[in-house]
């Protein structure tokens, strides 16, 4: 009997040993650094919210083909950060039907660290007054800005030629000239604000109407022109977002 409990009180103690011990490490555990951890996922998303017309939306392409799309792709294979993107344009929209647009959203400053702009075809198509470009531009970069909040990730896209595409290849002069007057102003509003402006113009004027470079309707860009558009555009955005 007396070893018995012997042997019984020897395994209790050695049971509340091993009980304190489990414990003990369990205390010792860095919930701090878990907690850091959690933190540095959550910063790896990058909101990203694209302003514009057809180019933007993508007509006639699929939505994997959009550059925005595209352009979101690209972050992430060069980064570790995360990209969730969304959109903002229609085809045929002037600068007022963006402003229109934007309005109707329920968007709060910093709902968004990444804002793109490109807009401008349809004043100079519908034959807007160019003094209204100018003010709605105004007011859309100033609002672009606003909702990228402190971090102030703002870039401006150049409109396309759309003079070199079948569809205006009849007044081709014209548009070349006016589309040079959009972007000019633009770029010279961005380099004010130290905004980046990013030309694709000169892409789309190099491929004009090759095969491949536009979509069915043989107005506007294919997928793969949209493709050249990102790489011109992406090393401008990671230093933008690195900064």
């Amino acid at each position: 009997m007396r070893q018995g409990t012997y042997l019984f009180h020897t395994f209790l103690v050695i049971s509340i040993f091993f009980m304190l011990a489990c414990e003990n490490s369990t205390d010792e555990i860095d919930f701090d650094e878990i907690d850091n951890n959690d933190s540095d996922t959550a910063e790896t998303d990058l909101q990203y919210l694209a302003l514009g017309d057809s180019y933007t939306i993508g007509q006639g392409v699929s939505e994997n083909e959009r550059w925005p799309v595209q352009l979101s792709q690209r972050i992430e294979q060069e980064t570790t950060l995360h990209v969730e993107v969304e959109i903002i344009a229609l085809t045929g929209w002037t600068t007022s039907n963006l402003l229109g647009a934007i309005e109707s959203y329920d968007i709060d400053t910093g709902d968004y660290n990444l804002v793109s702009l490109l807009i401008g075809v349809n004043n100079q198509y519908q034959g807007k007054p160019y003094s209204l470009y100018e003010t709605e531009f105004d007011s859309l970069l100033q609002i672009a800005t606003q909702i990228a909040g402190a971090g102030g990730n703002v870039f401006v896209v150049s409109i396309p030629d759309y003079g070199v595409t079948p569809f205006g290849s009849s007044n081709s002069e014209k548009i070349a000239r006016e589309i040079d007057q959009y972007n000019e102003y633009a770029k010279s509003v961005c380099n004010e604000a130290d905004i980046p402006f990013i030309d694709i113009t000169s892409i789309s004027r190099d491929l004009g109407a090759s095969s491949g470079a536009l979509a069915s309707d043989n107005l506007h860009p294919s997928g793969y022109q949209y493709s050249l558009w990102t790489d011109r555009i992406l090393p401008r955005v990671l230093e933008l977002i690195e900064e």
